[in-house]
């Protein structure tokens, strides 16, 4: 007998299993297919084991500075043990999971492992959107759901013409399980992940090349960011090469690890590493899911969605999250699935512009914004003032010892209007949450420079910021 549920959940991602409990809540019956694990990239190949691993580089970096701190180390410097890096990544991964599942069991929302494909009308239904479902032991199962929710999650976008062997040269989620820790390496794109992991990997002493096609690195985020982390990185001996062109046709592995050669200025330039990481963007998983038996539509490989509400071209059939393109951010897929649970409930809500979610960068130091970067205000006819700080002239980050950033805010200069917020520096993951309140409430920074912040804390940063717009802000 098929199985009749008021929500389908094609992918158990944080889109998937955010929608799947709103749904719960709300009274629904709700199922999630998913073919690999709960938790999606983000828990098992994203976010959480890349950030624990940062945790892991980040705490080795501030040992081996333990003296600026008067703390001695009086057996010499300390030392990696990469097998218990990975075990730690991996515990954490599997309490979470662990946590999941029990959620998914308190909410009564059925989880069923095999691989997802739509149908069209059919003895089931008299509209697509029934699921027939491969089940992991090789039988078959048809869900027959009111509503259906594509949350399919995305993968790294492969370089033609390389080979890629999970090894020497890799995606990120090959590298989440390296079993050693390379002595050098190649990491071709400069964008988020490529930034993260070179972070991480010269913290843990790996001698990194970075490599990027733009002019400048993290290039869609604004250029005081990439450039504040170009030399934070610079500065622990990571080489970035911007301007440049791999050529895949020209990289080769040798006994001793891969040698590519990548153009700049028109010049060619020879890199050997041991190991090649390849971060050149992400795609979505849309293929095999039965689309075509739809009115359904892929567009330069994502879902085509209704930007307010997320609905296909199947009024009864939503996608969340990277498989529709856009900012590709956990925290995205899960405000997309409080959105499109409440339209399946009748109430309005619209999703937020990419711009009006927070992006967040966990090099060493972080870096997080929110709207608009001042090149792009300008661009798109604002006529802006800004003003920026450096941390080093707040008391807490001194006594933290990573004075190294600043804040920049970007207003209207004719309504004032907070337009966007740019940080860099120790937890400016964290402190962008307040920016981000802002923009929902629509507070103007004066507001902001008002509201009373604790001494000593980073926090203050954002205080004065916005305070200094008009020429007001105190001191650290």
């Amino acid at each position: 007998m098929p199985i009749e549920v008021d929500v389908a959940i094609i992918g158990g991602g944080p889109g998937g299993y955010t929608a799947a409990v709103r749904a719960a809540q709300a009274g629904r019956s709700v199922v999630i297919i998913e073919k690999d694990k709960l938790g999606g990239t983000c828990l098992h190949r994203g976010c959480i084991p890349s950030k624990s691993l940062l945790r892991s580089a980040e705490v080795f970096a501030t040992i081996n500075d333990a003296a600026s701190y008067g703390v001695s180390l009086p057996e010499g410097n300390a030392s990696i043990d990469w097998s218990r890096v990975l075990h730690r990544k991996n515990s954490i991964v599997e309490q979470l999971h662990k946590g999941l599942q029990t959620l998914m069991k308190q909410h009564q929302i059925r989880v069923i492992n095999g691989s997802a494909r739509i149908i069209g009308p059919s003895i089931f239904s008299p509209r697509s959107g029934a699921i027939a479902v491969e089940l992991s032991d090789g039988e078959s199962e048809t869900v027959v759901p009111k509503n259906v929710i594509i949350a399919t999650g995305s993968r790294p976008r492969r370089l033609n013409g390389l080979v890629y062997d999970g090894d020497i040269i890799a995606t990120s989620d090959e590298a989440l399980e390296w079993s050693s820790r390379p002595s050098s390496i190649i990491i071709v794109g400069g964008g988020v992940i490529g930034v993260e992991w070179a972070s991480m990997l010269s913290d843990f002493g790996t001698d990194v090349t970075l490599i990027e096609t733009a002019d400048r690195i993290v290039p869609t985020e604004d250029k005081d960011i990439g450039s504040e982390l170009s030399k934070a990185l610079k500065k622990r001996g990571v080489k970035i090469i911007t301007g440049a062109a791999l050529q895949p046709s020209s990289c080769s592995v040798t006994p001793s690890g891969v040698q590519v050669e990548v153009v700049v200025k028109g010049e060619a330039l020879g890199l050997t590493a041991e190991r090649m990481l390849v971060s050149i963007g992400r795609q979505g998983n849309v293929e095999n899911l039965g689309l075509e038996n739809t009115d359904v539509k892929a567009e330069n490989g994502f879902v085509k969605v209704s930007p307010n509400t997320l609905q296909t071209g199947e009024s009864h059939i939503y996608a969340i999250g990277d498989c529709i393109g856009g900012i590709q951010l956990a925290h995205a897929a899960m405000h997309e699935a409080a959105v499109t649970v409440e339209h399946m409930l009748g109430h309005k809500l619209s999703r937020a512009s990419d711009r009006d979610i927070p992006r967040c960068i966990y090099t060493r130091p972080e870096a997080a914004s929110i709207g608009w970067t001042e090149a792009d205000a300008k661009a798109e006819g604002y006529e802006v003032k800004t003003a920026k700080l450096p941390l080093r002239i707040f008391g807490k980050a001194l006594v933290y010892g990573e004075s190294d950033g600043f804040a920049k805010v970007v207003a209207d200069s004719s309504t004032g209007d907070l337009l966007g917020v740019h940080l860099v520096g120790s937890h400016a993951t964290e402190l962008i949450a307040e920016a981000s309140l802002a923009k929902l409430l629509d507070a103007v920074p004066w507001e902001i420079g008002r509201t009373i912040h604790p001494h000593p804390t980073l926090s203050e940063a954002m205080q004065e910021v916005m305070l200094a717009l008009d020429g007001g802000a105190g001191h650290g």
